[in-house]
């Protein structure tokens, strides 16, 4: 019995790793869909009347294919759109009847467009489950990636306003300690995040880490996302209000502009489709005067990213979006300033007087 059951489950050890994961890698992701747009174009020529046939769905399918690439990564309903019209072009191609022989390459060719379509199904069902795990799970909003980080900070010293900077990507890629070295800055930026999720951050990551102040940057991911302003107002006030109730000074930043000047690299920065200026600049005027009605300082990074046309400046960012080592360069000062308003600078110790004996 003993034998029966560890054969078992090396049976089962060796079915899970033969198997392929079907959820894959972003990267992974894009190069299949390309090749199964490309095996639409090349096997339309196979059968007779299947290239004119097959034209709206083929033209379609690019047209998912374009949205995806310049869309956010691993959008589920972007996905479905492309699955829908390599499905569609398949079933077209089955309706027609094949020329006798039937070219050897146009076999393989559809026997490979056929594989690829069963993948991307297969990903296509495991971005919603993941989705589905992500809104069922118990950390929906990531409170376990500080966790350990936040039991080995140490209590801050009397001497050393210590200041967290609560945000997203732009927050989580910035090397606080390279940027402003001797401070007590404190990162608390996890990638993806919209202000719904920094708000329920705040207890763990931001009031118990004892800070003198919390900048804030966040609502980028909430515009992509389509959240109404109306909720990115209101999670911004809820931070504002549990920093004010815990005494942590708040420092809000705008929101970064972005720009298109990179998408001849890829069509996934283009950045202002999902991304309008408009919104951007709208939500950073409520920002401001929110600030002014409380007596917070307002870190404002815009005008010092922008261009003349309002669009982030192409060499302080490589996808228009997230700053590049130049981008953070422009940013530091201006945060710097910012809390030192918020909370006095650290004052130099004071030298001690010698005194001889006369």
């Amino acid at each position: 019995m003993t034998k029966w059951l560890a054969a078992a489950a090396a049976l089962c050890a060796w079915t899970a790793q033969a198997q392929p994961n079907a959820l894959m890698a972003n990267a992974d992701a894009a190069s299949l869909y390309k090749r199964a747009v490309q095996l639409i174009e090349s096997t339309s020529a196979a059968v007779p009347g299947l290239a004119r046939a097959g034209a709206p769905v083929l033209e379609n399918a690019r047209q998912a294919l374009y949205n995806l690439e310049s869309g956010p990564q691993g959008h589920s309903g972007l996905t479905h759109d492309l699955l829908v019209n390599l499905r569609a072009y398949l079933a077209l191609s089955d309706s027609l009847p094949k020329p006798y022989p039937f070219p050897e390459e146009g076999r393989r060719q559809f026997n490979e467009l056929r594989d690829a379509v069963d993948r991307v199904e297969s990903h296509f069902r495991a971005l919603l489950d993941q989705k589905e795990t992500l809104l069922r799970g118990a950390d929906r909003d990531n409170l376990r990636r500080y966790d350990e980080a936040n039991e080995k900070l140490p209590r801050p010293s009397t001497d050393q306003p210590r200041v967290v900077f609560l945000g997203d990507s732009i927050t989580d890629a910035w090397r606080l300690n390279e940027y402003f070295p001797g401070r007590d800055f404190v990162n608390r930026g996890i990638s993806g995040q919209i202000t719904g999720q920094m708000l329920a951050r705040m207890k763990a990551d931001v009031i118990d880490r004892k800070p003198a102040a919390v900048l804030v940057l966040g609502g980028t991911n909430d515009i992509a996302r389509g959240v109404p302003l109306s909720t990115i107002y209101g999670n911004l006030t809820m931070i504002a209000d549990l920093a004010d109730l815990y005494k942590v000074k708040v420092i809000y930043a705008s929101v970064l502009p972005v720009s298109d000047y990179h998408k001849d690299v890829s069509p996934r920065f283009e950045m202002t489709k999902a991304r309008p200026p408009a919104t951007i600049l709208a939500l950073n005027r409520w920002i401001q005067n929110f600030c002014k009605q409380r007596g917070y300082v307002y870190a404002d990074y815009f005008p010092a990213l922008a261009d003349d046309k309002g669009y982030l400046k192409s060499d302080l960012a490589d996808d228009g979006l997230h700053p590049n080592s130049a981008g953070y360069r422009v940013m530091a000062p201006i945060a710097l300033e910012a809390i030192d308003r918020a909370v006095a600078a650290p004052k130099p110790a004071a030298k001690k007087k010698k005194f001889g004996v006369f």
